[in-house]
């Protein structure tokens, strides 16, 4: 399984972002999908996750929502702030086989820089 981030790059403070995590590989379900950030230095944070039936946990300035058909998680951020600047990464929870273990797997992250 495979997890790709994109959408990430650079924008002014106050602008917007979309980020995409798509998954691929053999999947037989994803359950939990979220976004994490992290700076150097510090620990990697919870931004957003949602489930496979759409509950959310967020921040008031970001969305999270997924296409379960594709296999596709997006961040929708809003009015950014320098200090949103990091790598965000992108988490899945995956069951690869009907009745199997849930594996969690990691993209490779991709960088959100908010500077004018």
């Amino acid at each position: 399984v495979q997890l790709v981030e994109s959408g990430g790059g650079l924008v002014q403070p106050g602008g917007s972002l979309t980020l995409t995590c798509a998954a691929s590989g053999i999947i037989f379900s994803i359950n939990d999908m979220g976004w994490y950030r992290q700076v150097p230095g510090k620990p990697r944070e919870l931004v957003a996750t949602i489930t496979n039936t759409g509950h959310t946990y967020m921040e008031g300035r970001f969305t999270i929502s997924r296409d379960n058909a594709k296999n596709t998680a997006y961040l929708q951020m809003n009015s950014l702030k320098p200090e949103d600047t990091a790598v965000y990464y992108c988490n899945a929870m995956v069951t690869v086989v009907r009745g199997g273990v849930e594996y969690e797997y990691w993209g490779q992250g991709t960088q959100v820089t908010v500077s004018s």
